[in-house]
C-alpha cells in the first residue's frame, strides 16, 4: 500500500473511531445494577418521516423508534417530562444501540441514583449503506430535519412532554456524536442542552487514494444486496457519499465518490468538507451560545480524541461554556457507563423540569 493509500485508509478509520476497534472488538463495560431501581417502560413505535419522503435510496420513511418512559409515567397522569434524544453510531441501528448503552438498565440506574425522571428516545437512522450521517440528502433523505422536526413533533404530540427547547436534550455517540454536533449547531431553536460523545467526522477528509480493489468493489455495487457484501470501510465510504455527495443523475446509487478512475475528485471532496463541523462551526456560533450547557467526551485511546479536542478549543475560543472530558477508555469500552453516570446526570442538571424555565 502506498503512503497516500495508507493515509486515506487511516483517515477513514479515524473518522469513524475505528483505529483501535478495527484491530479487536472491545466489549462495553456495563455498570452494576443499582439496587432498588424502578423499571422503565419500553415502547417500540414507528414515526413517519415527512423529510424522508422520496429519498432515492428507497430507505424506510416510517422509522423505528424506541421510547423509554420513566417509572412514574403510567401512574402520574398529569405529569409532563423533559425528553432526551439519543443518536446511535454508524453500522448499528436503534436496537443495537440499546445493547451498547444497556438501556433500560442504565436509565433506571441513573434515576435510582438521583437523576430526575425524563423520557429517552432512540430513533433508528440506519440506511442501505448502514448509516445516514444525520445529514440532508436527496439520496438518503433529510435525516437532519427528520430528527429535529418530524421526530420531535411526533413525540410531543403522543407523549406527555414539556414541549419547549429548554426541556429537550440531544446526545449521540460516534456517528451520532457527529449528528448531535451538526443538528445541535443548526437547530438550537429545538434543543436546549447538548452532549457530544466521541464524535466522528468532524474534520474535512484529506485527498488520498483508495486501493484499486476497493475502488473496483465500490463501482460494482448496484443494489442493497451488493452493499451488504462490502467490508466496513468500503460501506462507510458509500454511506458518506450518499449523505454528502448525492447525485440524482447518477443511478443506481445516486452518489459521487471522491475517487474515480484512480484520480481524486476535488469537487466531491469540497462537498464533504462542507459537511465537516469543524469547517462550518463558525457559521453557527450564535446558535451555540443559546445552549444552557454543552458537554463533549472521548476516550483517551480513541482515535477521535484529537478532533474532539479541536471542537472544544473552538468553543473556548468563542467563549462558549462547555465541558470536555477525556476518560480512560477506547471508542466503545465505556459508553454504557458514560450514558448512566455522565450523560443522564448532565441532562438532570441542565434540562428544564419546570414549566417556567426559559
Amino acid at each position: 500500500m502506498t503512503k497516500t493509500k495508507l493515509l486515506w485508509a487511516l483517515a477513514l478509520a479515524t473518522a469513524f473511531g475505528l483505529t483501535h476497534r478495527a484491530v479487536a472488538q472491545v466489549q462495553t463495560e456495563v455498570p452494576a445494577v443499582v439496587p432498588g431501581a424502578k423499571p422503565a417502560t419500553v415502547e417500540h413505535i414507528k414515526v413517519h418521516g415527512t423529510a424522508l419522503e422520496g429519498n432515492l435510496e428507497g430507505d424506510a420513511v416510517d422509522r423505528d423508534v424506541i421510547v423509554f418512559l420513566p417509572p412514574s409515567y403510567a401512574k402520574q397522569k398529569s405529569r409532563r417530562y423533559p425528553v432526551v434524544y439519543a443518536l446511535h453510531g454508524y453500522s448499528i441501528g436503534a436496537e443495537q444501540w440499546t445493547h451498547e448503552i444497556h438501556v433500560p438498565q442504565t436509565i433506571e440506574g441513573a434515576f435510582a441514583q438521583g437523576a430526575k425522571e425524563m423520557i429517552v428516545v432512540l430513533p433508528d437512522s440506519k440506511t442501505v449503506h448502514n448509516g445516514a450521517m444525520y445529514s440532508s440528502s436527496v439520496t438518503t433523505g433529510d435525516f437532519e430535519t427528520f430528527i429535529a422536526r418530524d421526530l420531535v413533533a411526533y413525540i410531543d404530540a403522543h407523549y406527555r412532554t414539556m414541549p419547549n427547547r429548554t426541556s429537550r436534550g440531544l446526545v449521540g455517540h460516534s456517528m451520532g456524536g457527529y449528528g448531535a454536533a451538526r443538528i445541535g449547531m443548526k437547530h438550537a431553536d429545538v434543543f436546549g442542552s447538548l452532549y457530544i460523545m466521541s464524535p466522528c467526522c468532524l474534520s474535512p477528509r484529506p485527498a488520498g487514494s483508495l486501493k484499486a480493489e476497493d475502488e473496483k468493489a465500490l463501482e460494482a455495487v448496484k443494489t442493497a444486496e451488493d452493499s451488504a457484501k462490502l467490508g466496513f470501510f468500503q460501506r462507510a465510504q458509500l454511506a458518506t457519499a450518499a449523505a454528502w455527495s448525492p447525485n440524482p443523475k447518477n443511478p443506481p446509487l445516486y452518489l459521487d465518490l471522491p475517487m474515480k478512475d484512480g484520480a481524486v475528485q476535488p469537487d466531491v471532496l469540497a462537498k464533504w468538507t462542507a459537511n465537516a463541523p469543524l469547517a462550518f462551526i463558525d457559521q453557527y456560533i450564535g446558535n451555540l451560545r443559546r445552549y444552557r450547557a454543552i458537554a463533549i467526551d472521548v476516550g483517551d485511546q480513541d482515535g477521535l480524541r484529537i478532533d474532539a479536542g479541536k471542537l472544544h478549543d473552538v468553543l473556548d475560543t468563542y467563549g462558549i461554556a462547555n465541558s470536555f472530558d477525556v476518560y480512560p477508555g477506547t471508542h466503545t469500552s465505556r459508553v454504557a457507563d458514560r450514558f448512566q453516570n455522565h450523560v443522564l446526570k448532565f441532562f438532570n442538571e441542565n434540562l428544564c423540569f419546570q414549566g417556567s424555565c426559559q
